[in-house]
């Protein structure tokens, strides 16, 4: 766990990526929760989604971003796909630091 005092209080990483790399996820996730993290991940459904809560989940997504400090991105292989382009630049607009598993 790094050294923060904000609020005295564990770092908050918010995940983002494809959902084609939702075991990658899952690693990470496990990964930074042991190391004392508190981990914003994205919502998962256990099959098809409608537009409608494609829409609710990006939105909501957003939303954990700003609850975070920093995003890190599971980009497999250097992909990133549209949706985490735009988490991507709508982090970096925040002001949140940006990390990548892979290097892009």
């Amino acid at each position: 766990m790094n050294d923060r005092n904000v609020l005295d209080r564990p770092e908050i990483v918010c995940i983002c990526g494809s959902t084609r790399f939702v075991e990658e996820m899952r690693a990470a996730n496990r990964d930074l929760t042991l190391a004392g993290v508190i981990v914003l991940a994205p919502g998962e459904a256990d099959g098809a989604i409608t537009d409608e809560q494609k829409s609710l989940l990006d939105s909501l997504h957003l939303r954990k971003i700003d609850l975070a400090d920093r995003i890190l991105v599971v980009n497999q292989g250097g992909y990133i796909g549209e949706s985490t382009s735009r988490e991507i630049a709508y982090a970096r607009a925040a002001g949140k630091p940006v990390s990548f598993t892979d290097p892009v």
